[in-house]
């Protein structure tokens, strides 16, 4: 059984979020109140966190941002009553998995955390199947999603580790932006290719010595990215 947080104010979406979750077979917890939801986020497992952006004491979006800065990579649905397009940028730039806004249908929420448990559990098998991935200096290991370089640890965000991971987990395979959002995000839709572009460019940014001559993520251009298949791969299975 999984084990959902509903942080959701209005008593009656969030009463039948929690109909629709059982049915799902799933736990689910309710919080009304930001600050109360961003301990329960930190100081118990859950599956997957339903988050709306309008709380009191502390919005979604900062909820999000002091839940990814612990390192903790609960998946997040953010909800809100809000339509404009910078409020679904900052959401998936804070760290969020999918996003929904309100007034949605019951059968569309449904299919986006159907979604989502899919693709972490697609994800969490593809860890559990890879070994240590080394190119040389860079050391990937998929069960701890510990990156270091030269022995350095290398801080990524939840997201930044799944790019980096897939990328390399198939070096010289080119993936499309809108491949990296439907494989990563979850998103099969146009128009967040700019939240593709971001992630790859701070990834670069903690990983590249030379930004203009990237030596692990490369650019093909009018296509999307790759990892350098000129650079050696170890596997090294764990025992």
């Amino acid at each position: 059984m999984r084990n959902v947080l509903v942080v959701e104010d209005n008593k009656t979406i969030s009463d039948l979020l929690e109909i629709h979750l059982k049915d799902l077979e799933c736990k689910v917890t309710k919080i009304e109140d930001g600050l109360v939801a961003l301990d329960k986020a930190l100081n118990e497992q859950f599956d997957l966190i339903v988050l709306d952006i309008m709380l009191p004491s502390l919005d979604g979006i900062e909820i999000c941002k002091e839940i990814r800065k612990e390192n903790n990579y609960t998946p997040i649905l953010m909800l809100t009553s809000k339509s404009e397009e910078i409020d679904k940028v900052i959401g998936l730039e804070m760290g969020a998995d999918d996003y929904l806004t309100k007034p949605f249908s019951i059968r569309e929420f449904i299919a986006r955390v159907k979604a989502i448990f899919r693709r972490v559990s697609a994800l969490a098998q593809e860890k559990t199947n890879s070994g240590l991935l080394s190119f040389n200096g860079l050391i990937i290991e998929p069960n701890k999603r510990k990156v270091t370089i030269n022995n350095k640890v290398v801080k990524l965000t939840a997201k930044e580790f799944d790019l980096l991971f897939l990328l390399a987990s198939n070096p010289g395979k080119i993936y499309s932006r809108e491949q990296l959002l439907n494989i990563i995000w979850g998103y099969q839709y146009q128009g967040y290719d700019h939240t593709v572009n971001s992630h790859i460019n701070r990834l670069r940014g903690k990983l590249e010595d030379d930004l203009s001559q990237p030596k692990y993520i490369i650019t093909s251009w009018g296509v999307g990215y790759k990892f350098n298949d000129n650079e050696i791969i170890v596997n090294e299975y764990e025992k």
